[in-house]
C-alpha cells in the first residue's frame, strides 16, 4: 500500500515516501498522509526538524502516479489533483520547523517541485532532477513553475520543463539547489539535523518567516504571524484576555 511514513527519533521526524514499486509515485492516499503527518508535526514543540525521504534505493519521488489522475476530466484534474496537491505542499513549505530533503534517489516533475518545499536538499551521487510533464502531455502542477523559479535559474528550468533533461547531483550541488551530496543522503540529513537542538527553536521560526516573507512564500501571513507573536508576548495581550473573561473594561498600559 502507497502511504507516507513517519518514524520519530528525539527531535528529528522522518516522513518517508513509500510506494517503491512504483518508483514513490505519489497517490491521493499519500498526499493525504503527508498532510495529516505535518498539520500532527506543526503543533508538536518536541519536533525540531523534519526529513522527507524516498523508499528503496532508486527514487527519491518519480511524480505523480498517472493511475491516479489520468481519468481525471480537465475540470476534475484542475481541482482535485492540482489545487489539492498544491494546497498540501504549500503545507510543507510553510512548516514551521526547518526541514531537509534527503534525495536518496531521482525526482521527477511532483518529486523535484516536493524537494523544492524542503528548505534544503542533500541528493545522493546518483541522484538527478526532471520535469518531464511535457512527455505525458502535462504542465508542472505544484509549483514547478513557480517556486522552482526561486531556487533555480529560469534558464536551468526551462532546459529541464521545456527540452526533458535532466540535471545530475554534481551539477545541481553547483547551482545552489543541494547543501552537499552523499552516499547515504538520509544519514547526512540526520547530521545536519542534529545540529539543530544548539539554536533557538523560536529564534529559528521567526528567522525561516522573516526569510519566507523576503521571498514572497506566503509573506502576508508570515507577517501576521510575526505580528500576532510580538503582540501576544505584551501585557496589553495579557490584560486583554484577562479583562475580558472577567467581564470588565481592560486597563491597558502599551506594555
Amino acid at each position: 500500500m502507497s502511504t507516507v511514513e513517519l518514524t520519530q527519533s528525539g527531535p528529528v521526524a522522518v516522513l518517508t515516501l513509500s510506494n517503491e514499486y512504483k518508483l514513490n509515485a505519489l497517490t491521493m492516499a499519500m498526499l493525504e498522509a503527508l498532510e495529516a503527518h505535518l498539520a500532527r508535526l506543526d503543533r508538536d514543540p518536541g519536533t525540531r526538524a523534519v526529513i522527507l525521504t524516498g523508499a528503496g534505493p532508486k527514487a527519491f519521488c518519480c511524480g505523480a502516479d498517472i493511475a491516479e489522475w489520468g481519468d481525471f476530466s480537465p475540470a476534475e484534474f484542475a481541482r482535485i489533483w492540482v489545487r489539492e496537491g498544491h494546497r498540501i505542499f504549500d503545507r510543507l513549505a510553510r512548516l514551521s520547523k526547518p526541514t531537509i530533503a534527503a534525495l536518496n534517489g531521482h525526482a521527477f516533475g511532483g518529486g523535484l517541485e516536493l524537494a523544492a518545499c524542503c528548505d534544503i536538499r542533500v541528493m545522493a551521487p546518483r541522484a538527478t532532477l526532471a520535469l518531464p510533464e511535457a512527455r505525458v502531455g502535462i504542465v508542472p502542477g505544484w509549483s514547478g513553475s513557480q517556486r522552482l523559479l526561486r531556487l533555480l535559474p529560469e534558464p536551468v528550468v526551462k532546459e529541464i520543463a521545456l527540452f526533458g533533461r535532466r540535471i545530475p547531483a554534481e551539477r545541481a550541488l553547483g547551482l545552489g539547489f543541494a547543501a552537499e551530496i552523499a552516499e547515504d543522503a538520509l544519514g547526512a540529513a540526520q547530521a545536519i539535523a542534529a545540529e539543530l537542538p544548539g539554536l533557538s527553536p523560536r529564534a529559528n521560526e521567526i528567522t525561516k518567516a522573516m526569510i519566507h516573507a523576503a521571498a514572497g512564500e506566503d509573506g502576508a501571513a508570515a507577517i501576521e504571524a510575526l505580528g500576532g507573536a510580538a503582540a501576544g508576548a505584551s501585557a496589553d495581550r495579557d490584560e486583554g484576555v484577562a479583562a475580558f473573561l472577567s467581564k470588565r473594561s481592560p486597563e491597558f498600559n502599551g506594555q
